[in-house]
């Protein structure tokens, strides 16, 4: 059965039709894979070029004024185009955007593959060393959007996908918007998932590419522990006054991750760790040595067997092939999608 990946969906739900819909005079909506707080995500077929791609149909919550879903469609036009030009292979590529009913549409490559979280429900919890190298490419492309000038803002399990080999690609940039936008709607409306928002962003401040590496941390930490968010609670209030007030229970499994988890989830952004900090902390990790912090390595991809070599100095740069990971270019996205696919397991 397909694994839902796009925005919490339920992978247990039966399909929704499209009934043939032509979206745009073009794409072909044929079945819903994903439903997430920002929108549906839809197996759609491209008549044009002949091909199967992911549609993402973006629905804004109630709450907001007419006004703010104007700002809010504007943005997302934005900021699909922006990331259709980034270039990360940890980023799903966007194709078009289109507008349709009043609202916009993003039309993705379609990507077969379990959610991370689908994978730890499956799997449990993951081994340090796997676990480390999927927040290193979720790492990569996160550096590669914020170097753009883009932030994700809703980094979490069920929005990064594990295709065969352990590719990983960050999806749903579909509230993601330019560094220094403020977090809260002016009806309060908070834009994300409460227990993998940054406490800046709880307490409605002016979110930046630090918040997306909180988001992170949690990640890292649900990986390692098996489960969800440790700020994870019944209410989305509760939630957010956690995130803003009380420390997580510490990870009893991360091993050689417990300091980049702790430098990750420190309540002040300006000392939280770097993007470079975190991805070279990272590395030592894969390579199996101890982890001490650091600010001057690239974020790297690195092989079981080789040396490591840099992946967000150059966007667009060669890179050599790893049996681990496909060969791409930078390469990137704004957010979506689904499918089936097999999660390569990792010693470690």
């Amino acid at each position: 059965m397909p694994n839902v990946s796009t925005g919490g969906g339920d992978p247990a739900q039966p399909p929704e039709r499209g009934d043939g819909r032509l979206l745009a005079r073009r794409y072909r909506l044929l079945t819903v894979v994903g439903h997430g707080g920002m929108g549906t995500v839809w197996h759609a077929h491209d008549e044009v070029l002949g091909r199967d791609v992911a549609v993402k149909e973006v629905i804004l919550p109630h709450g907001m004024s007419q006004d703010e879903r104007e700002v809010h469609h504007k943005r997302t036009f934005r900021e699909a185009r922006t990331a259709a030009r980034l270039a990360h292979p940890s980023v799903v590529t966007v194709f078009d955007v289109v507008e349709e009913g009043g609202r916009p549409w993003i039309i993705m490559e379609l990507i077969k593959a379990p959610s991370l979280d689908q994978v730890i429900k499956d799997k449990g919890r993951l081994p340090p060393r796997r676990a480390a190298q999927i927040a290193r490419q979720m790492l990569g492309a996160l550096h590669t959007a914020h170097e753009a000038g883009v932030l994700h803002r809703d980094v979490k399990p069920s929005n990064v996908l594990v295709a065969p080999g352990d590719r990983v690609v960050l999806t749903d940039f579909g509230i993601a918007t330019a560094a220094g936008d403020v977090t809260l709607t002016q009806t309060g409306l908070v834009m994300g998932s409460p227990a993998y928002i940054a406490p800046e962003r709880a307490r409605g401040r002016t979110a930046g590419p630090a918040s997306d590496l909180w988001a992170l941390g949690i990640t890292l930490y649900a990986m390692v522990e098996g489960g969800a968010s440790p700020y994870e609670r019944s209410e989305p209030m509760a939630a957010l006054i956690a995130v803003i007030s009380e420390d997580p229970e510490p990870p009893v499994h991360a091993g050689p991750l417990r300091p980049i988890i702790d430098g990750l989830l420190r309540k002040d952004p300006e000392a939280r760790l770097s993007a470079l900090e975190a991805g070279a902390m990272l590395d030592q990790v894969v390579r199996g040595l101890a982890t001490t912090r650091r600010n001057t390595l690239p974020l790297t991809q690195v092989s079981d067997d080789a040396a490591p070599t840099s992946l967000l100095s150059t966007a667009g740069g060669d890179r050599p092939e790893s049996a681990a990971e496909p060969p791409a270019r930078t390469r990137s996205d704004a957010g979506t999608e689904t499918g089936t696919g097999d999660d390569g397991e990792d010693a470690g």
